[in-house]
């Protein structure tokens, strides 16, 4: 529920997929259903601690409910029996959206979950009112080259720390080096090596370019010009050769929906789901750095412990201190904690 300005919670429960598989999901907020399927590794729990997603997620919130759910084998959700394929996605996709008894729902697909998300859309097409895509692809193999590829999967089937690092800093080009040291983390508490290389050999192999003339769902692909995972070229073709699909050029590097500045995404997306313009809420005139900035100082912490804790120099966390007060019109370090408190609750 997102009520009084206060920070939303992600309520997480499990439903049954084929076997008995448990698959966790998470809701927030309150509207009409937005289904958004999991981008490359998961775990619900973490995703909420990353004050960036929330801040990408929260005003979503406010006009939706929205749905969020682990893949099989990652976060809170079982193990799958066997590989997991592109069915595999779609069919779980269909068992969450079964379980809200969600007849007819928008369809958010991020990364790796565009594939999943067009798919469903071509299948059940009774069951999307609205698709958007972000960060997609129509197959897999042009994503990179073979060699490319191949030493991806080497790197990180040989040193998950390493491969953790480097998959950080190109999916997250334009976060920080917290951000990403807490991205590259979430990645090896999350996922094996070996199941990391699993997941990553299933985007490489995703193919739905025979479905895309065959999307009759209203369709926007949204997509930064300089993604360093999935070049800009993908997103223009799947576009291209969705019939009637919208496509919005914006501007960053990084991959993540959440990483960089999110704003113009969340506006896009509310935009096409024919959601008002609202003023923005506290949170939003915050950037994702200075809400962390801002829960830290509620924690008690000086300048220079929030720099070492977020790996930045103490003036830059000052600068950011100064830059809250200012914006939430407050005097005090003691006024920004109150704010925080006020939101948490």
């Amino acid at each position: 529920m997102v009520d009084g300005g206060h920070e939303p919670r992600l309520e997480i429960r499990f439903c049954a997929a084929e076997g008995g598989v448990r698959i966790a999901y998470g809701t927030v907020g309150t509207g009409p259903p937005l289904i958004v399927p999991p981008a490359w590794i998961s775990h619900l729990e973490l995703l909420w601690q990353d004050p960036a997603a929330r801040a990408f997620f929260v005003p979503l919130a406010t006009r939706r409910t929205v749905v969020l759910y682990d893949k099989p084998g990652c976060g809170l959700s079982d193990p799958w029996p066997g590989r997991q394929t592109l069915d595999t996605n779609v069919q779980v996709l269909e068992t969450v959206a079964d379980h809200l008894r969600q007849e007819r729902f928008d369809l958010l697909g991020i990364s790796t979950a565009a594939a999943a998300s067009l798919a469903f859309a071509v299948r059940r097409p009774e069951r999307v009112g609205r698709l958007i895509v972000y960060g997609g692809y129509a197959d897999g193999r042009q994503v990179a080259s073979p060699e490319v590829r191949a030493a991806v999967l080497g790197m990180v089937r040989a040193h998950w720390g390493l491969g953790s690092d480097v998959l950080a800093d190109i999916f997250m080009a334009d976060a920080d080096a917290a951000a990403k040291a807490h991205f590259a983390r979430a990645q090896r508490g999350t996922a094996t090596a070996e199941f990391a290389c699993e997941l990553l050999e299933q985007c490489y192999e995703a193919c739905v370019e025979d479905e895309l003339d065959r999307v009759v769902t209203p369709t926007l692909v949204l997509h930064r010009r300089d993604d360093r995972a999935i070049p800009y070229r993908l997103g223009r073709d799947l576009a291209a050769r969705i019939p009637g699909a919208q496509l919005m050029t914006l501007p960053g590097r990084s991959h993540f929906a959440w990483a960089g500045d999110s704003a113009p995404l969340v506006r896009a997306i509310l935009e096409y789901l024919g959601e008002p313009a609202s003023p923005p809420s506290t949170d939003e005139m915050l950037t994702p750095r200075q809400l962390q900035v801002a829960a830290l100082v509620a924690d008690g912490l000086s300048n220079r412990q929030i720099g070492r804790r977020l790996g930045i120099k103490e003036r830059s966390a000052e600068g950011h201190v100064e830059r809250i007060r200012q914006r939430l019109d407050v005097n005090s370090r003691t006024q920004i904690a109150a704010w925080w408190a006020r939101r948490d609750r």
